[in-house]
C-alpha cells in the first residue's frame, strides 16, 4: 500500500492538474471573497447583510463554497484519466488486488482536498480582512466564528474530494463524468431549490448539506421569494455528518465496483 500511495502522489505532481486546482482554490477563495467584500454584499441584486454583521460575514464566506466544483472534478479526474489513458491496467496488473489500487487513490486525494480547502480558505479568510480594512468597516463576527467558518469549509472541500473519486470510478468516460458532476452541482440542485414541493428534498443533496455546514442560506432564501416556500437547512453538524455520509458511501463505491467489472 505504501508503494501504491507514493506512486499515486509522484503521478498527482507529475501533471499540470494540481496547479490549475491551486489556482482555482485563490480565485473561489481570495478572488471570490475579496471582490464581494470590496464591493460590498448590501450591494449586490438580491442584497446581503452588510459586512458589519455576522449574518453579512457568513454570506460573503459561504460563496467559497460554489468552489467544492473544483475538488469534485479533481476527484473525479484522478479516476476518469486512468481509464481514458488506459493506463488503470497497467495499475491493476501492478496491483492485482483492485481495492488497493482506489484506496490509494482515495487517500492521496483526501490530503489534496484537505490542500485545496486549506488554500481556498486561507486566502478567504486574507481577503476578507484586507477588503474590510480596505472600506475601513469592522468586522461583524468575531476571529473564532470566521475561523470556524473557514474549517467547515476545508471539510466540504475533502469531502467533495472523495466524492469526484467515487463518481470517478463509477461513471469511469470522463466527459460524461466531469460534464455530468458540473451540470448537477451548479445547475441541478439549485434548479431543484426553486421548485415549490420538491424542493423539500434540497437539504437531504450534497448541496443542501455543504449550505447546513458553512450556514450559508443566501439560495435559500432567494428561493423563497421566488418560490414562495424555501426548505429549512439541517444544522451544521447535521449537514457535516450527512456530506460525511455522501463522502463514506461515494469510498465505497470507488473500491467495490472495479472489483469484477471489465477495465476497457
Amino acid at each position: 500500500m505504501s508503494h501504491l500511495v507514493r506512486a499515486e502522489f509522484r503521478r498527482l505532481v507529475a501533471t499540470r492538474l494540481w496547479i490549475w486546482a491551486v489556482v482555482a482554490a485563490v480565485v473561489f477563495g481570495g478572488g471570490l471573497v475579496g471582490l464581494l467584500t470590496v464591493i460590498g454584499p448590501e450591494n449586490v441584486n438580491p442584497p446581503l447583510p452588510g459586512m458589519d454583521t455576522e449574518a453579512g460575514i457568513r454570506a460573503v464566506l459561504g460563496l467559497a463554497g460554489f468552489g467544492v466544483i473544483v475538488p469534485a472534478l479533481f476527484g473525479a479526474t484522478a479516476v476518469t484519466s486512468e481509464y481514458r489513458h488506459r493506463t488503470i491496467s497497467t495499475a491493476f496488473l501492478f496491483a492485482p488486488r483492485r481495492w488497493s489500487v482506489l484506496a490509494a487513490k482515495l487517500l492521496v486525494y483526501l490530503v489534496a482536498g484537505v490542500a485545496y480547502g486549506l488554500i481556498t480558505t486561507t486566502t478567504a479568510g486574507i481577503a476578507l480582512y484586507a477588503g474590510m480594512a480596505v472600506r475601513d468597516i469592522p468586522a461583524g463576527a468575531t476571529l473564532d466564528v470566521v475561523v470556524g467558518l473557514l474549517l467547515r469549509l476545508v471539510v466540504a472541500m475533502a469531502a467533495y474530494t472523495v466524492l469526484g473519486v467515487g463518481i470517478g470510478a463509477l461513471v469511469r468516460n470522463q466527459v460524461i463524468a466531469l460534464a455530468g458532476l458540473g451540470a448537477y452541482l451548479y445547475m441541478g440542485e439549485n434548479l431543484l431549490l426553486f421548485i415549490p414541493e420538491v424542493n423539500t428534498a434540497y437539504p437531504f443533496l450534497p448541496g443542501g448539506a455543504t449550505a447546513a455546514l458553512t450556514n450559508f442560506t443566501a439560495l435559500t432564501q432567494a428561493a423563497q421569494g421566488a418560490a414562495g416556500a424555501a426548505p429549512q437547512l439541517l444544522s451544521p453538524p447535521a449537514g457535516a455528518g450527512l456530506l460525511i455520509a455522501y463522502a463514506f458511501a461515494a469510498a465505497l463505491l470507488a473500491i467495490v465496483l472495479p472489483q469484477r467489472r471489465d477495465v476497457a
